[in-house]
């Protein structure tokens, strides 16, 4: 009997270590301070590098007005700068008296990525309905040996400045439609909670977050993948039907795993106190959440995507009307 109660005892004293040592590190106001300093650090640096490439895609075509690629850059320095500041700031933001002031300055910029990333999932879209409608607008053959000449033909002037066209004023309507929605949404969560602080609408705002994740996760699951096995059908093989290729499928890939961590993260959240992102006694946390479904992304997309449009005039660079 001795000897089990011993045995029991020395199996849970390392686990007992291990949550003393994880409620030390929560409630120490220096691991607090490094976490988010660091990520703070973190997002300035893309925010920089983001701008930086905007003003040299500026540069390079100046001649141009907004384009797709212009955009995806303003924005990425935009939702990146807003979270070096708020976390810059992390105890001021944290302690804040009013709580949805806080819930707006964690989850606006949150809302800032998904509009910033479901950017590329547009373009996406207009390349494949495009290079689609057209083929089968002129052979009406979908698998014909002409068919797929035609779609090769096709991608390979579409492709050529992939993200630097603007989608067609239809899938425009679309994403700015999808995009007010859930803005308009979001406000009438805060202002709720602004007038009732409710737990229950604090939960259905914290589910929305993930409904809206799940959106940029499908849409680069559907597209991203079409647009991936559309390229690989093309028998001939070439250095810039290869760099498409590895394009489209490390941005897909990594876009798709950053909404699927944060829709299990945000949903476990939402049920689990242990688990809230909202908290300043969970440092190291936050720090693994906005490094895998922020930071690194963001730095990772950037760096794919970095190629500059050339200097000649393109057919398929079109500034906003």
């Amino acid at each position: 009997m001795r000897e089990l109660l011993s045995s029991s005892s020395s199996s849970s004293s390392p686990a007992a270590a291990l949550r003393g040592f994880w409620e030390d590190v929560n409630e120490s106001p220096a691991w607090q301070d490094g976490a988010f300093f660091s990520l703070s650090a973190a997002y300035a640096l893309v925010s920089a590098v983001a701008l930086i490439q905007l003003i040299r895609i500026q540069r390079r075509v100046p001649e141009f007005g907004w384009t797709t690629q212009k955009v995806f850059h303003l924005m990425n320095f935009i939702v990146n700068g807003v979270r070096a500041v708020v976390f810059g700031f992390h105890v001021h933001v944290f302690l804040l008296p009013t709580k949805v002031y806080k819930l707006v300055l964690l989850d606006l910029p949150g809302l800032l990525f998904f509009s910033t990333y479901i950017l590329l999932v547009l373009f996406w879209a207009e390349i494949y309905h495009q290079v689609l409608a057209n083929a089968t607008h002129v052979f009406n053959i979908p698998f014909s040996y002409f068919l797929r000449i035609f779609i090769q033909w096709m991608i390979w002037v579409t492709l050529r400045d992939l993200a630097r066209s603007l989608p067609t004023d239809k899938l425009r309507i679309i994403y700015v439609a999808v995009n007010s929605v859930i803005y308009v949404i979001q406000v009438c969560i805060w202002v709720y909670l602004g007038i009732n602080d409710n737990s229950l609408v604090e939960l259905v705002s914290k589910i929305f977050i993930v409904v809206v994740s799940f959106v940029a996760l499908l849409g680069f699951s559907v597209y991203g993948g079409r647009l991936f096995f559309l390229l690989r059908r093309f028998p001939i093989e070439s250095k810039g039907r290869q760099k498409k290729l590895y394009e489209v499928g490390t941005v897909t890939a990594i876009c798709c795993v950053c909404f699927l961590i944060r829709c299990i993260v945000v949903a476990l959240s939402a049920f689990d106190p242990d688990v809230s992102l909202e908290v300043l006694d969970h440092p190291i946390l936050d720090l693994f959440y906005y490094m895998l479904t922020e930071i690194l992304p963001s730095a990772l997309v950037l760096f794919i995507l970095r190629k500059l449009p050339p200097k000649r005039v393109s057919a398929q660079y079109h500034p906003i009307n």
